[in-house]
């Protein structure tokens, strides 16, 4: 897969969330999520994050003890949008190809499939995973120690030739 296809993944995935997202109940919203302490708001005020710059994260990471979970988790809860703001604020991201800081086109498009299934679930709703998608999310959520400047491109394309060699299985790691 290469990285438009990444992006188009991504793309399709905030406006699946967003439609998903405001056709919930605030009863849904209050809802807890699969995300421990997160209610199904919370993941979607987590996802209004994905284009956070340096100067958006650096004081609640210091505010967090500079542990970076305790912070994704402290501004997400402190994200003051409603439903409405979060869905808009998903799909302005459409056709962006801005990251948060430091993060790789892979990690959002990690969030976007494993979030809504992490709102999805517990609300007994199915939402169909992308195959193609969801093993380039699984195939960097299992590489060890990822080089974050290695191509996400170059790393699809080496699973591409590993599946087309295994006949279509997915190749486990040493």
């Amino acid at each position: 897969m290469d990285i438009d296809q990444i992006w188009r993944h991504i793309d399709q995935g905030r406006l699946d969330f967003a439609d998903l997202f405001e056709s919930l109940t605030a009863e849904q919203l209050a809802a807890p999520s699969l995300c421990e302490g997160w209610t199904v708001r919370d993941v979607g005020a987590h996802l209004t994050m994905a284009h956070a710059r340096l100067r958006d994260v650096f004081w609640p990471l210091v505010r967090s003890g500079f542990s970076f979970n305790a912070m994704v988790r402290r501004a997400a809860l402190e994200v003051t949008l409603t439903p409405a703001e979060i869905s808009a604020t998903l799909r302005s991201f459409v056709g962006s190809r801005r990251t948060a800081v430091g993060i790789r086109p892979t990690e959002p498009l990690i969030d976007i499939l494993v979030h809504t299934q992490d709102v999805a679930i517990p609300l007994g709703m199915h939402v169909k995973t992308p195959g193609q998608a969801a093993i380039v999310a699984i195939e960097r959520t299992f590489s060890p120690c990822p080089d974050p400047c290695a191509s996400p491109v170059a790393t699809t394309t080496s699973l591409s030739r590993q599946r087309t060699s295994t006949g279509g299985a997915v190749p486990r790691r040493p």
